[in-house]
């Protein structure tokens, strides 16, 4: 047993999760600066978030193996200081391919810390407690990617792009010194079982979800399928991922263990998961677009659009936590969460061309208290099941389908808005003639604003003018089915919360009162 204080454990494996998740989404505001410092064009510079996305994903599903071969505190230790000194070589890096290949290591050194944290957090609470810490987990994972876009726009604009990873050295140190003297592996881990490599599982889940994460990643921009490049690589990683499965469920000592997926709550729980994780990394990138294209803003205040959210999160979170020590009824409480969810998005499909900053923060605020009270309890129950021995693997797998679920879902979503774009922009256009009364109408009021600018008006000048409301129209109708089609997606999953079981300690606790 750990003598050390849990939430000093807690402290020392959330920090290094935060940080590794902000860094998904902190470089993306800051492509322009790098693009102009290092002399590269719109797609070259985009490889720097798919180098770390792919190498981050490669990882994932290894965490568990790599923690029996090496030992969980050995290979945590190892994870961070990489992530590290990687950080502090992508900061000075002088050519982009440089830059590249840094962020594909400080994506390897990333990659583990998600499930090795959660594993270690869910190991040093007692099984009462998992609510408090998947609390402290959850402020990682679920404010890790709303806070990256703000920080990183901050320091770009006040600093320079160099410090979004110089900034993690001093937070990596302190890490690396509070996992050295407070964290230990458990007498499982230290009984060294020798096993034979796993080549073709490893070869196999390298090639699938590394191809996988590209054409998620590089799919919209590439025209999916219209692309050789795009179409090769879905081939490859549909083929590679249906070899792993059968190899894998072969396997006396996998590399990651799919006979997880035979228990139904970890089942159920992880579909959940996927779901949640699709909308909400859908939204978080699809609202700071609907910001900069529609109202005007600027990236910085677009970004500032998605911080109420988290700070509800965070703060609803320990709130969760606590109510789960009280005994009530986790499934009670992740129902409500996904109905506030739901709702959130609702309140999203009412956003029109005049909507203020306090109206879209608000259902921010509204879907960030829904997550905060589905985050918890879905992990709380999702491993209750699941015995120490197994805990690494299974954290693996639930990190892993959470960031690919995260991917799709904004895949899936930014090519939606786009085709109902194009979509509405066809059957507006469709209906303006110049016999359609509307038209006519818009078009004196087009002439009357340019008149009262201008001092004159032309009848081209404005139909532009007519046009260009046409297309705001069309792309605020996109935006609105986009957030219709997550909020039914939300609630199709609403009969799984049945499938899952209530936590033992929880019930023995309700009887007593």
């Amino acid at each position: 047993m750990n003598p050390v204080n849990k939430w000093i454990i807690a402290f020392s494996v959330v920090l290094p999760t935060l940080l590794e998740v902000i860094d998904t989404s902190v470089v993306n505001v800051s492509l322009g600066h790098i693009r102009g410092s290092l002399s590269a064009g719109l797609d070259e510079s985009t490889w720097t978030i798919t180098a770390y996305l792919v190498s981050n994903a490669i990882i994932i599903p290894l965490t568990g193996w790599l923690s029996r071969v090496f030992g969980r505190k050995r290979y945590l230790l190892a994870s961070i200081a990489l992530f590290t000194v990687s950080s502090f070589m992508c900061g000075s890096a002088k050519t982009l391919s440089a830059l590249v290949f840094f962020r594909i290591i400080q994506g390897i050194g990333g990659g583990g810390l998600q499930p090795l944290s959660q594993a270690i957090l869910l190991e040093t609470f007692p099984p009462k407690e998992h609510g408090m810490a998947m609390a402290m987990f959850g402020i990682g994972i679920m404010f890790g990617p709303i806070i990256g876009p703000v920080l990183g726009g901050w320091i770009t604009d006040n600093w320079s792009w160099n410090w979004i990873f110089y900034i993690n050295i001093p937070i990596g140190i302190l890490s690396m010194l509070m996992v050295a003297f407070f964290i230990k592996d458990p007498e499982y881990l230290l009984k060294k079982v020798k096993q034979k490599v796993d080549y073709w599982g490893l070869g196999l889940v390298v090639v699938g979800i590394g191809a996988l994460q590209i054409v998620l990643d590089k799919g919209e921009r590439e025209d999916w399928f219209s692309s050789a490049f795009i179409m090769r690589l879905s081939i490859i990683s549909a083929i590679a991922l249906i070899a792993f499965v059968i190899v894998e469920l072969k396997k006396e000592h996998p590399i990651l263990d799919l006979r997880e997926f035979k228990n139904v709550v970890f089942a159920s729980a992880n579909v959940i998961q996927c779901v949640v994780f699709f909308v909400l990394y859908a939204s978080i990138t699809i609202l700071p677009i609907f910001c900069q294209q529609l109202m005007g803003y600027d990236a910085f205040l677009a970004g500032m659009v998605l911080a109420p959210g988290g700070l509800a999160t965070l703060l609803v979170m320990p709130i969760t936590g606590i109510l789960l020590t009280r005994k009530i009824n986790p499934k009670s409480i992740l129902f409500i969460g996904l109905i506030i969810t739901a709702y959130s998005i609702l309140m999203m499909t009412k956003f029109n061309l005049y909507i203020d900053y306090d109206s879209i923060s608000w259902a921010r605020i509204v879907m960030g208290v829904g997550l905060a009270l589905v985050f918890i309890p879905l992990n709380s129950m999702a491993f209750a099941t699941i015995p120490k021995e197994e805990m690494g693997n299974a954290t693996s797998i639930f990190s892993l389908l959470r960031n690919i679920a995260g991917s799709v879902g904004i895949a899936f979503m930014t090519t939606t808005l786009a085709q109902r774009a194009q979509f509405h922009q066809f059957r507006f256009s469709e209906r303006l003639h110049t016999f359609d009364p509307r038209y006519q109408l818009g078009m004196q009021k087009a002439m009357g604003i340019l008149h009262t600018k201008t001092g004159a008006a032309s009848a081209g000048a404005a139909n532009g003018l007519v046009y260009q409301q046409l297309m705001k129209q069309a792309a605020l109708q996109s935006f609105i089915d986009t957030f219709y089609l997550s909020m039914v997606i939300m609630l199709l999953i609403l009969p799984l919360v049945f499938l899952l079981k209530r936590p033992a300690h929880s019930l023995s606790g309700a009887a007593l009162h």
